[in-house]
């Protein structure tokens, strides 16, 4: 562990749950994305273009497969929490890049998908040769997606039809695969399909205008008629309840990418007070700015905290909406505020995209809304506390 990461990891969270050689993983992996992939990333944000030198220094790595380290360990639900953390410390996009594969796609196939086929693609998710995204949110449901899904498929022989549309889909444009969820219009249950991007019917349209996660593109995505024979339909994905077990795996790895992206907000924050001189001294030694400074830390810690107790209960086999829920509620709103007050001491050069802190300051706000917004994840909290149900 460096020096910088030991002064953010007060309590040695990585020593105590990551064995020496996935800490080795995740060192040279933080050293990666320092050289090659950060210093990309500034005009990256302001083109809001992912630059292909992003995936070309992360796929070598075998992130989800590295070398020495035990299969059990490379698998887990903390060592996929710390990569996150690793990857959106140094940047958001990134670590939503690399996740919609490694966590999204990936987790789709291999516990969406039966046995066999789970066998037979997930070798080919983790080398990227065949490369996904996750297509469940619609241009007019989000939050009630569960109860509003309006893509459709029916069944015609050994295939399937899929009519619909999806909207905010990740990596679409660049993606060989979509993983696209339609309810089947004979039974009305929730159905997964792998979508060929290249189908006739498929049509992928760039969203534009964003102001958060930039170089992350997302896609606005149009079914017509798109047919897809019955054995690239996902088996283990026949109701919404199935799709709810995917989500709940997933949820935790975006309470990680919150708490990296505070990490690097307060490293960006640090590096920027002990550098900049006003009135004859380092901004980092006055009390308001070390106040905010420790506020930072704290939100950091706590989070951490609270992640890596959630992903060592999932690895102990103990899955829960609401502890996955809370996780997220809590991490992302942290990341808004930690992510505030890195650029509150920057003061106006935190609006530069060269100290960094405005990347971590806008993507905040993508983070606070994506997998769950505050107030659906605090309902399922709330549900699990009360007995209630508040969903409309």
């Amino acid at each position: 562990m460096t020096g910088a990461d030991a002064v953010l990891d007060r309590y040695g969270f990585a020593e105590r749950h990551l064995s020496d050689a996935a800490r080795r993983v995740l060192a040279g992996l933080s050293e990666t994305l320092q050289r090659d992939i950060l210093p990309l990333m500034a005009e990256a944000w302001d083109r809001a273009v992912m630059p292909d030198e992003v995936l070309g220094a992360l796929v070598p790595l075998r992130l989800m497969d590295p070398e020495g380290v035990d299969g059990q360990e490379a698998d887990s639900s903390m060592f996929s929490g710390f990569r996150c953390f690793t990857l959106a410390r140094a940047d958001v996009s990134v670590a939503t890049n690399y996740t919609a594969q490694a966590g999204l796609f990936r987790t789709t196939i291999r516990f969406g998908g039966s046995p066999e086929q789970a066998a037979r693609w997930d070798p080919l998710v983790r080398s990227f040769e065949m490369k996904g995204v996750f297509c469940l949110t619609e241009p007019d449901h989000g939050s009630d997606i569960a109860g509003g899904l309006a893509t459709t498929a029916r069944r015609e022989g050994d295939e399937w039809v899929i009519d619909g549309a999806k909207r905010w889909i990740g990596g679409a444009a660049a993606a060989d695969v979509l993983a696209v969820f339609a309810r089947d219009e004979v039974d009305g249950q929730v159905k997964a399909f792998l979508v060929d991007r290249h189908d006739p019917g498929v049509d992928i349209r760039i969203i534009t205008g964003k102001v958060s996660l930039r170089p992350m593109q997302n896609a606005h995505i149009t079914l017509r008629g798109v047919r897809v024979s019955e054995e690239r339909r996902l088996h283990g994905v026949n109701s919404w309840r199935d799709v709810a077990g995917l989500l709940r795996r997933m949820r935790s790895d975006v309470a990680w990418v919150a708490t990296g992206l505070q990490a690097g907000a307060l490293d960006a924050a640090v590096r920027y007070t002990t550098a900049r001189q006003q009135f004859g001294r380092p901004l980092g030694g006055f009390q308001l700015v070390q106040e905010k400074l420790a506020r930072m830390l704290g939100n950091v810690t706590s989070s951490l905290a609270l992640v890596t107790s959630l992903s060592a209960n999932q690895d102990a086999g103990v899955w829960s909406d609401e502890n996955s829920a809370l996780a997220k509620m809590v991490t992302a709103e942290r990341a808004r505020e930690t992510a505030a007050l890195a650029r509150e001491v920057l003061g106006g050069n935190g609006l530069l995209l060269e100290h960094d802190a405005a990347r971590f300051f806008a993507d905040a706000e993508a983070v606070y809304s994506y997998e769950g917004t505050h107030e659906i994840n605090a309902l399922i909290v709330g549900r699990s506390l009360t007995g209630a149900s508040a969903f409309a």
